[in-house]
């Protein structure tokens, strides 16, 4: 087998054999670890999946049966521009980097490894719930997400490798090494240690946290680290089919539960998904995914945007790309009160970006509405406020109502399974977690998808069961 077989890329890899050996030896630690905790039960099954084979518009997306250890994990970044320049912070106008500035050395590789970490993060998150898929078409959507957050690890492993010599290598390892959830070698984040053990949790996480991994994927597009913003650039347009699976499914859950309660029944007692329980879902992974993006008032986000290496979401849009003038307000607790305080802008870059992320979830959250709308359901669903629920920033430590109020800690107590999921409420969603694998058949509490993928039907039979 070649090596452009056995590692797919537009990286010229053959060339720097190195670099090459390098890969090679970590491609079968790879695959151990994706046997190991990579999905559970399905290994052998052929997979109707979309492969990148090319970053081109006729490569990057094609179709055919594929049994996931098989899958052509490959390193592609988009062409380059040798004509790009810097775009924002103190070394906007400046070339871009091919190579890492020394100075910058340490700061790149943080932001590097902690995105490669939420990859295979994830995808140990989503493990088993190939058993409970509600529908061929789903176990196939939630396998394709699975296969690309291996290939974007693979992205990021790539610059760790050519990049950043014996401590790339090392922390490439590192990436393989930590789990999900464990409690001597979690994950960096916190959202990617929650447990998703059933199908709302995981459109939840498929809706708001990879949309998440969409802005920071934006703002490290436009890095001066060349190799880093191809890199990015390409994984942003697999990331379109993740958010895809979690809008949609989500809809698909309030579709089924509207059509019950237009016909006067409880969905919670028809074995489906009440609103009150799916808000509070909502309530849940919104805010987990809020604490992604870091604190309100952040020197890290600043120095990021200073030195070139993370810009803010479709920096071309901005009209001061240097930002060292201009305030922000962010509400702050101060005296048992939330005042507003003025902060200079770049400390305030988190926060720009996340504001660019509420209005993305509002969008979602409103075409979940106009479903509830259109079967004559007169509930509606809605955001929370972003200071509620917070384990990160300024909010952290500190208790809000989902509209933002203030609470003792008692208050808290009392209250918070009004927003947030019992027991009770988790124990129902997993009761209706029962797997359906039979071609064109689905769970009762979800509606089918209004289309097929790649322009089949949903009874196409989009994973061949072994």
């Amino acid at each position: 087998m070649s090596l452009n077989d056995k590692i797919p890329n537009n990286v010229n890899l053959s060339d720097d054999r190195r670099l090459m050996r390098a890969l090679e030896q970590w491609q079968p630690s790879f695959l151990d670890w994706w046997q190991s905790v990579g999905p559970e039960g399905f290994q052998g099954d052929d997979v109707y999946l979309r492969t990148a084979i090319s970053v081109h518009t006729d490569g990057w997306a094609h179709f055919d049966y594929v049994k996931m250890p098989d899958y052509r994990w490959g390193i592609f970044l988009t062409p380059s521009d040798t004509e790009r320049k810097i775009g924002f912070g103190d070394h906007f106008g400046d070339p871009v980097w091919q190579e890492v500035p020394g100075e910058l050395r340490n700061m790149l590789r943080r932001i590097i490894v902690t995105q490669a970490d939420t990859e295979p993060a994830s995808v140990e998150q989503q493990r088993l719930l190939g058993h409970t898929a509600p529908s061929l078409y789903d176990l196939r959507n939630l396998f394709q997400v699975n296969v690309e957050e291996g290939r974007h690890l693979w992205a990021m492993v790539h610059l760790l490798h050519a990049h950043f010599g014996k401590d790339g290598r090392e922390e490439a390892d590192e990436l393989l090494a930590r789990r999900s959830g464990d409690p001597d070698k979690p994950r960096i984040l916190g959202a990617f240690n929650e447990p998703i053990s059933d199908w709302l949790s995981f459109y939840m996480f498929t809706m708001f946290t990879d949309r998440d991994g969409k802005f920071q994927l934006y703002a490290l597009s436009e890095s001066g680290f060349d190799p880093l913003a191809r890199a990015t650039r390409f994984m942003i347009t697999e990331e379109a089919h993740h958010m895809f699976v979690g809008e949609t499914g989500c809809d698909r859950v309030v579709q089924r539960t509207a059509e019950l309660m237009r016909e006067g029944k409880d969905p919670r007692a028809e074995g489906a998904v009440d609103l009150p329980t799916f808000q509070k879902y909502l309530n849940l992974w919104y805010t987990l995914s809020l604490d992604l993006f870091g604190g309100e008032i952040s020197s890290n986000a600043a120095d990021f945007f200073a030195a070139g290496v993370k810009g803010r979401y479709k920096e071309a849009q901005h009209e001061d790309h240097v930002a060292l003038s201009g305030e922000y307000v962010v509400p702050v607790v101060k005296g048992g009160a939330l005042v507003e305080e003025k902060v200079a802008v770049r400390n305030a870059m988190n926060e720009v970006l996340r504001d660019h992320y509420v209005e993305d979830c509002q969008r979602g959250v409103d075409r979940w509405n106009r479903t509830l709308e259109k079967a004559g359901v007169s509930e509606r669903l809605r955001l929370p406020s972003r200071r509620f629920h917070r384990q990160q920033g300024i909010y952290a430590g500190l208790h809000f109502d989902v509209e933002g109020n203030l609470l003792t800690g008692a208050e808290w107590e009392a209250r918070k399974h009004e927003w947030l999921p019992s027991a009770a409420d988790r124990a129902h969603v997993q009761s209706l977690m029962h797997g359906v694998h039979q071609p064109g058949k689905i769970a009762g509490w979800i509606a089918p998808p209004s289309k097929g993928i790649n322009g089949q039907a949903f009874e196409f039979e989009y994973v061949r069961r072994s």
